[in-house]
């Protein structure tokens, strides 16, 4: 027998170890697994495989199937690394003098990001920006991208000069600050996703959906032309380019004619509130700080339905971005009346009534577990007066609501590991698990990191997988946060090996 790949000695420690007819219920005994034609071809105790193909030497690692990141905003996740991290900034103070001194990019910009202002005990200010960094243009991206702090430089190069005094910008003007930003040329973005793409598949992702505010077809082929072959995508565009997906023929699924099956049309991408970092995810009740404020519904009831009656009479699944409460109900009711698939992206924060809802529908939660607990001081905070369940995952799991997981990057991490970890134990430092009772079970968090959160491995699957270096079933926090990944492998070509 001919084949692309042997894997030597692994034990399956993902889903599809109990469809093992020869292999005990843990899954510990060694496999040989056999790839051919991109699929699984075949599974016998070690040693019993005999095949003429390149072999992979899993010297008893564990296998999962491949990881994805469900939700990804691609260039500017890559492009992060090129500006100032801001994450640990304690103060507003602090995060301007972070600035100060720094090289600007080539095109004459300073830019920085991560800041969390959340819990700072002053507030930014557009005079406090100038002051450090004066007539240099300067731009600070919010963690959660929702809002950016500009200094009077660059609120004049952008055209906002007529911002409040505070230099932030919220909503859709910050994206609209991102878009610019993110719009490097076509080789210096390319560059930046291939090697983050690299770094990815070096911690065992095979596959991500992209969330890029752009025309995302003609990137990727590009891409693909050039020879990208490192992980799957699925692309997502937005409502300015629903027509023109329409126009020529994207169906959600489909291959991206051109992509060797690498790329594949994704949903229709929706905003219909903001975040919680910004004080804008449109909520029951009003945020603890500000008595008045409820959040925003950037997307009226009338408008979603409609968006998406649109998008499901063109064969377009949707992907609604809904953090607070009232903005997920909005999107079931879409749903609802629309019976439109896909999913709702966050849903951090959930009505008890709407879990059966979501479970009814099939809408998937794709959801970010590493926003629980990078959130968690903020939304005890500002959500404290809040009575929907704050980033639900056991509660939408036990539901029956099928969980999709992912980062947000550049919001948080992109690593599947520090996802999965944050979702088993709910915590990520020394401190006790945040609302523990929202912890799931590690298969289940192994299961949501596949593809749509449904990857196994068995005969006839895609041969995506993930060669880590001990069980993740019985790793704590560190150790899973921390997993060796010893090999990747997409379609039965190795991606990266350690």
């Amino acid at each position: 027998m001919s084949a692309d790949l042997l894997i030597r000695s692994v034990r399956v420690a993902g889903a599809g170890r109990e469809l093992l007819p020869f292999a005990s219920p843990d899954g510990d005994e060694p496999v040989d697994i056999l790839v051919s034609g991109g699929v699984i071809a075949d599974i016998a105790p070690a040693g019993n495989l005999r095949a003429t193909a390149d072999a992979l030497d899993g010297d008893g690692t564990w296998v999962v199937p491949g990881l994805w990141d469900h939700h990804v905003h691609t260039v500017q996740w890559a492009l992060d690394t090129q500006r100032v991290p801001l994450g640990g900034a304690t103060s507003a103070a602090e995060a301007a003098r972070m600035l100060s001194g720094v090289a600007p990019l080539p095109d004459g910009r300073v830019v920085g990001a991560g800041f969390r202002d959340g819990l700072w005990p002053d507030r930014p200010t557009r005079a406090l920006l100038d002051s450090v960094t004066g007539e240099q243009p300067a731009f600070v991206i919010n963690a959660d991208v929702h809002s950016v702090w500009l200094n009077s430089a660059a609120l004049r190069r952008e055209g906002f000069d007529g911002a409040d005094d505070d230099g932030l910008l919220r909503e859709e003007d910050a994206f609209e600050i991102s878009r610019r930003l993110n719009a490097a040329d076509a080789a210096t973005a390319d560059a930046a996703v291939q090697a983050s793409a690299e770094r990815a598949a070096a911690r065992g992702i095979t596959g991500m959906v992209d969330f890029d505010m752009a025309w995302n077809a003609e990137a990727w082929r590009r891409r693909a032309d050039a020879g990208f072959d490192t992980h799957r995508v699925e692309f997502a565009f937005y409502q300015d380019g629903l027509q023109r997906a329409v126009d020529e023929g994207l169906r959600s699924g489909d291959e991206l004619t051109g992509t060797g099956g690498l790329v594949h049309v994704g949903p229709l991408k929706l905003i219909t509130d903001g975040s919680l970092g910004t004080r804008t995810a449109a909520c029951s009740q009003p945020y603890a700080d500000d008595p008045g404020n409820f959040g925003v519904l950037t997307v009226e009831p009338d408008e979603l339905r409609e968006l998406l009656m649109r998008a499901t009479a063109s064969g377009i699944e949707v992907a609604v971005h809904a953090i607070g409460d009232r903005a997920v109900a909005s999107a079931l009711d879409a749903f609802t009346y629309t019976q439109a698939r896909g999913t709702i992206e966050h849903a951090q924060l959930v009505r008890h009534a709407d879990l059966a809802r979501f479970a009814r529908l099939g809408v998937a939660a794709s959801v970010q577990p590493a926003h629980a607990v990078d959130d968690r001081d903020l939304a005890d905070d500002l959500w404290r007066e809040q009575q929907a369940i704050g980033y639900p995952l056991a509660s939408l799991m036990n539901a029956g609501v099928p969980l999709r997981f992912g980062s947000d990057a550049p919001v948080a991490v992109l690593d599947p590991w520090a996802t999965i970890a944050a979702a088993v134990f709910r915590t990520g430092d020394e401190r006790v698990p945040w609302h523990p009772e929202e912890r799931v079970p590690v298969d289940a968090a192994l299961r949501a990191s596949g593809r749509h959160g449904d990857a196994v491995i068995a005969l006839g699957a895609v041969a995506d997988l993930a060669l880590c270096g001990m069980d993740p079933r019985t790793a704590d926090r560190r150790q899973l946060t921390a997993m060796p990944v010893a090999a990747t492998v997409l379609g039965g070509r190795i991606t990266h090996r350690a």
